[in-house]
């Protein structure tokens, strides 16, 4: 007997960018459907799956949507509590809550993760003035300051250097609760994309290097300039992360390298933006990754054949769409207006393994 849902099967996915998008990609190749839940009639994923259009406290639209699913999945961790209390009696929800939990904090995330046994950077819960003047005093500067909850691609977040005014930086942040982080001497940036199938079973890509220009993700490089030994102790420590949340699915760990060894900077419980190189240099990319996790499937190997450079496509940057498309590795999202920062697409470069 066994658990894995047959092809013709549906995954939901909660959320609808580019992540649900190439989630329904992979799902179409191995003969199964997706339906989506996102507020957005334009989302990317509508204009290759079912779509159901409704704002994630509409109870009735999420009882309905779990009720025409066989899993549901998500591409984006900041689910409302709400919308999980609706469905979770009415079908699987995977990866499960407790990854929910952990990663929709920075504070209750860099405690588990402290907990855990892992290096994270030194911080401090910061709820007033009168807490981020103590947590800088604590950690000293540089620091940043960001938000418990809610920010990504470098949204939420203030920059501390040497004599700033604190008063200033609190108000910045509109009084929301947040965690004060203290500076990590790191020489590069890396991130590891592991997944766990529900059996157990660990398979994990190799490290990448990761690159950033004003706070959003510009390039990733695989394999990242690091000794073997570290790209192995970056694997292992994916794995503890994974097995220690019993998490079903892909997930994102994004970690300093200092001299001093690994800091985990924090984790994603979904796919992730510097895992797309593996469409191109991986017979089994992270999307069919989680499909295959969340559907119940054997996890697929997760080696690669090719070394690779993906780079984000950035508002403008995809008016370039036509010369990109000349070398192949070109992977658009189907977004119908370019604005700043806003991730267009991805294209990746990849050259036989070394």
């Amino acid at each position: 007997m066994t658990d894995a849902l047959p092809p013709g099967s549906v995954i939901g996915i909660l959320g609808g960018g580019q992540l649900g998008r190439m989630l329904a990609l992979a799902a179409a190749r191995l003969g199964l459907r997706c339906h989506i839940f996102d507020p957005d009639p334009q989302a990317p994923a509508a204009q290759i799956a079912q779509h159901s259009v409704a704002v994630y406290d509409d109870i009735a639209a999420l009882v309905a949507f779990a009720e025409a699913v066989d899993v549901v999945t998500y591409e984006f961790e900041n689910i409302p509590t709400a919308a999980l209390d609706a469905i979770e009696s009415l079908v699987l929800v995977r990866p499960g809550r407790n990854a929910l939990a952990v990663s929709q904090d920075r504070l209750t995330e860099k405690t588990w993760l402290a907990d855990l046994g892992l290096t994270v950077a030194p911080f401090a819960d910061v709820d007033g003035l009168g807490g981020l003047q103590q947590a800088v005093a604590q950690l000293g500067t540089p620091a940043i300051l960001k938000t418990r909850r809610f920010g990504y691609d470098g949204k939420g977040q203030v920059r501390i250097g040497p004599g700033d005014p604190l008063a200033s930086v609190w108000d910045a942040m509109a009084g929301a609760p947040s965690i004060l982080e203290g500076f990590v001497d790191f020489k590069r940036e890396i991130s590891v994309i592991g997944a766990r199938g529900l059996d157990g079973a660990v398979a994990c890509f190799d490290p990448g290097e990761n690159l950033h220009r004003d706070g959003i993700l510009h390039s990733t490089t695989v394999p990242a300039a690091i000794p073997g030994a570290l790209a192995t102790d970056a694997i292992l420590l994916t794995g503890r992360i994974l097995n220690a949340l019993d998490y079903v699915g892909v997930l994102g760990v994004e970690l300093f390298v200092t001299d001093a060894g690994l800091v985990v900077n924090e984790i994603a419980p979904r796919v992730h933006n510097s895992g797309h190189w593996t469409q191109d240099a991986c017979a089994i990319d992270q999307f069919e990754q989680h499909i295959r996790a969340v559907a119940g499937w054997p996890l697929g190997d997760a080696s690669r054949h090719s070394n690779a450079v993906m780079t984000n496509l950035i508002g403008d940057d995809v008016a370039d769409w036509e010369a990109l498309s000349a070398k192949g590795g070109l992977h658009l999202y189907g977004k119908a207006e370019a604005r700043p920062g806003r991730k267009m697409g991805h294209v990746t470069r990849v050259n036989p393994k070394g």
